[in-house]
């Protein structure tokens, strides 16, 4: 068990991808901090997971909450070793019809959540000089999508986000990476994304599939593991080749 005394947070952790990062944490051995504002969700998951597991009601986007909810995770196991910033969130829109509204909310889910929990986070790995950081962006943020423009500056700005802080970081033994999930299998992207579009994704894939949340989750244990002690900075696609970067 390559992660068994490690503690670990995932943000929107209750279901998708997210539920899967933080089942396949709980399997490595770790325990897990489940940061979700679905409550109902949240507790079935880690009910599932089992005694390691503690959900915490957090609007990530508040930086109140999310101060509050990373001391309670540091009281109930001490430590913090590992944060996954998962949360995600906006609609398949075009630029030009959207909002002031829109935009600010798409912003402060996929970018203001990571920047306030990392730096709540990051006091306590400092001061045990080690951590692993690991962001979620997305496919969207390295080659664009249509009807995504903000979904895809704000992925675009976790990659940046991940070199500058692994850069920063380094010094303190923590590394920070990221992964590009593309097209998977969750209840978010059926809600969101036409099924003629779900279809063309799997003609163009080179697999012909999309992906399933395990799958991404095994890519951020990697990163979370100490067989990726020496990794930093880095970007990874778990896409089916759907993106090969040069």
């Amino acid at each position: 068990m390559k992660l068994k005394d490690k503690v670990a947070i995932v943000t929107g952790g209750a279901q998708g991808i997210g539920k899967a990062i933080s089942k396949r944490l709980a399997a490595d051995g770790a325990s897990v901090v489940i940061f979700d504002l679905k409550s109902e969700t949240g507790e079935a998951t880690a009910k599932e997971i089992g005694s390691q597991a503690l959900f915490l009601k957090t609007d990530c986007t508040k930086k109140s909450e999310v101060d509050a909810n990373v001391a309670k995770a540091i009281e109930k196991f001490g430590k913090i070793d590992i944060l996954v910033n998962n949360i995600g969130w906006a609609l398949p829109t075009y630029f030009t019809e959207e909002n002031e509204a829109y935009w600010d909310k798409v912003i402060a889910v996929n970018s203001k959540t990571q920047l306030l929990v990392t730096h709540a986070v990051l006091k306590d790995m400092g001061k045990r000089k080690g951590g692993k950081i690991v962001n979620l962006s997305s496919d969207a943020g390295r080659v664009g999508q249509m009807q995504g423009v903000v979904y895809s500056l704000c992925k675009a700005g976790v990659i940046g986000f991940t070199k500058g802080l692994a850069r920063e970081v380094a010094r303190q033994g923590i590394s920070v990476n990221c992964i590009c999930p593309g097209p998977t299998d969750t209840q978010l992207f059926e809600e969101a994304i036409n099924p003629k579009i779900k279809d063309t994704f799997i003609q163009i894939i080179p697999f012909k599939r999309i992906a399933q949340p395990e799958e991404i989750a095994a890519g951020v244990a990697f990163f979370a593991s100490p067989d990726a002690d020496y990794v930093t900075g880095q970007v990874l696609s778990v896409s089916g080749g759907l993106t090969m970067a040069g």
